[in-house]
């Protein structure tokens, strides 16, 4: 990571003045690594920046809510106010519920990650969060490897049929809750879902759709979102469990996107704990 070399040390300085165990030390290195980066991206952009909580707690709701804090703790001593940050928490029961007390009682606005079912939308709703990040293409990668039909039509395409729904739900039913689609695949997926609320493009699919010069009609409106046929449903944690656990899919993404995120968190505190503890053990 040479061009964050200044990021990275700075953290490794703020774990080690710190002090405490090993643990601690690599644990709030990367903490404030996370708020470090944050920070030199919102000195670029306007609106706000996401910043992950760690996924090996996504079952722990109290851990998440402890977490979170602390980096909007972090993100004020960098002179940084907390409607800047969106905290990043895994669609787990615990992670919504952790969510809704953050909102609540904190004022701290959440991104709930790692969405794949409509049960979870629907959990996120009725929690309040500030906004949801279902991914798009991750749900489509799921039916081509576990199914026959390796191709789709973009309105036909399993994670433009899912945030098309959920859009739907939000608008007719009134819920604030923002939803953010993300993960895309090709620009079909994102002309397909023209008026959500926000999408997350990358810039390769971005540059794609420069060169088209299509003027874009909004496939989502608020007015046909009213007029759609779906009801409203309430879920209770026995509910949400089991309405999720019938989405063969979102079970599965939910879980590999857990421990993918938890390896990668390793893989930091692994290269955080090298340059922390391998000069002064003589390595």
């Amino acid at each position: 990571m040479p061009a964050y070399q200044e990021l990275v040390d700075d953290a490794v300085a703020y774990g080690k003045k710190l002090g405490g165990s090993e643990e601690e030390q690599i644990k709030n290195a990367c903490d404030k690594l996370f708020v470090l980066f944050g920070a030199e991206i919102l000195k670029r952009i306007p609106g706000r920046v996401s910043t992950e909580v760690d996924a090996r707690l996504s079952f722990d709701k109290e851990g998440m809510i402890q977490r979170a804090r602390r980096l909007i703790d972090l993100y004020k001593e960098a002179g940084i106010g907390k409607d800047r940050i969106l905290i990043k928490l895994s669609s787990t029961w615990e992670g919504i519920q952790a969510g809704k007390v953050l909102e609540a009682e904190y004022g701290i606005h959440c991104n709930m990650t790692l969405l794949f079912s409509f049960a979870q939308a629907v959990a996120c709703a009725e929690a309040g969060v500030t906004l949801i990040s279902p991914f798009v293409g991750r749900i489509l990668d799921w039916y081509v490897a576990n199914g026959d039909k390796k191709t789709y039509e973009p309105s036909e395409d399993p994670g433009v049929k899912s945030v098309t729904k959920i859009y739907n739900y939000y608008k007719k039913f009134g819920y604030k809750t923002i939803v953010m689609g993300a993960s895309f695949r090709n620009t079909g997926e994102i002309k397909a879902l023209t008026g959500c609320d926000y999408l997350t493009i990358s810039p390769k699919l971005l540059a794609e759709l420069s060169k088209e010069h299509v003027k874009l009609t909004p496939t989502l409106s608020i007015k046909e979102a009213q007029a759609c046929d779906l009801e409203k449903i309430h879920l209770d944690e026995k509910a949400f469990r089991w309405h999720h656990n019938e989405d063969q899919m979102a079970v599965e993404k939910l879980s590999d996107g857990i421990r993918k995120f938890a390896a990668d968190a390793i893989k930091l505190e692994t290269m955080l704990k090298e340059r922390m503890f391998s000069a002064e053990n003589g390595k």
